[in-house]
């Protein structure tokens, strides 16, 4: 696999993991328990804030690879 088939994988997956983390969100309230939402709620945030650092790191690295075709 090339670097850029493996940005657009990695780019895809992390589109898909954030579309499913999307899923949970209207879940937990449904979980009843004040703590384990909060707590779920903290993970949700912290998993989200993973995924969007990976998605910039690979934007990044694909505008550097764009930067070295002029």
């Amino acid at each position: 696999m090339d670097r850029k088939s493996g940005i657009e994988q990695i780019q895809s997956a992390c589109d898909h993991i954030a579309r499913e983390l999307m899923r949970i969100h209207p879940a937990v309230p449904a979980l009843g328990d004040t703590e384990t939402q909060g707590k779920t709620y903290e993970a949700l945030y912290r998993i989200t804030t993973d995924v969007e650092v990976i998605k910039k790191l690979m934007l990044k690295l694909r505008g550097r690879d764009a930067s070295t075709d002029l």
